[in-house]
């Protein structure tokens, strides 16, 4: 038997967290709450702040986002429903590990290596919880239906967001997508 993959999507303040956490709370047994932000400026610290005060007690959390595959094994030995919020921003996460490059002037070869290692690194973690047979719920953000972005950066990142979030949601079971507080099922 595998596991099975939920993705929530949608904008910003679409309701996709409250959503997926509502999922996550009617499953069956123990949750673990997969945080991927990191605390960089006070903005941050507070919406880390209010997801952990909206977050039941006994949800157990772990902050990572690189290799996550390899916390699996200990993760489904107690739990057995994991939340990943959220996808976005561990993508960034694992741009950012990568040091000392112009994001303006990056050559495509090196934007090609750099997607594939997170690509990598979401397949692993699909795997590991398919094989460990957890409910995995992925909360990501569709970043794809606004404007083209200025800078270059920000269209790399829009790039290699909406290409891991179509790798989920074709490896997934069930795709909702949040409007307005509303989700609707569209896998």
């Amino acid at each position: 038997m595998r596991g099975k993959i939920t993705l929530v999507t949608g904008g910003a303040r679409s309701g996709k967290s409250s959503f997926a956490e509502n999922l996550a709370k009617e499953a069956l047994g123990s949750v673990a709450y997969l945080a991927t932000a990191i605390a960089f400026d006070q903005g941050m610290k507070d919406r880390i702040k209010k997801h952990r005060e909206n977050r039941p007690q006994q949800w157990t959390t772990y902050e990572a986002y690189s290799n996550l595959d390899r916390i699996i094994p200990e993760i489904a030995q107690t739990h057995n429903t994991i939340l990943l919020d959220c996808v976005t921003v561990m993508t960034t996460n694992l741009m950012f590990e990568q040091e000392g490059i112009d994001w303006e002037t990056i050559k495509h070869e090196e934007i090609d290596r750099i997607e594939e290692g997170i690509r990598q690194q979401f397949i692993d973690f699909l795997r590991a919880c398919q094989e460990y047979n957890v409910w995995l719920i992925m909360v990501t953000n569709e970043v794809g239906m606004g404007i083209v972005p200025e800078n270059r950066l920000a269209r790399i990142f829009r790039d290699i967001a909406g290409r891991i979030n179509q790798l989920i949601a074709q490896e997934a079971d069930e795709v909702y997508f949040t409007v307005s507080g509303i989700p609707m099922r569209i896998k």
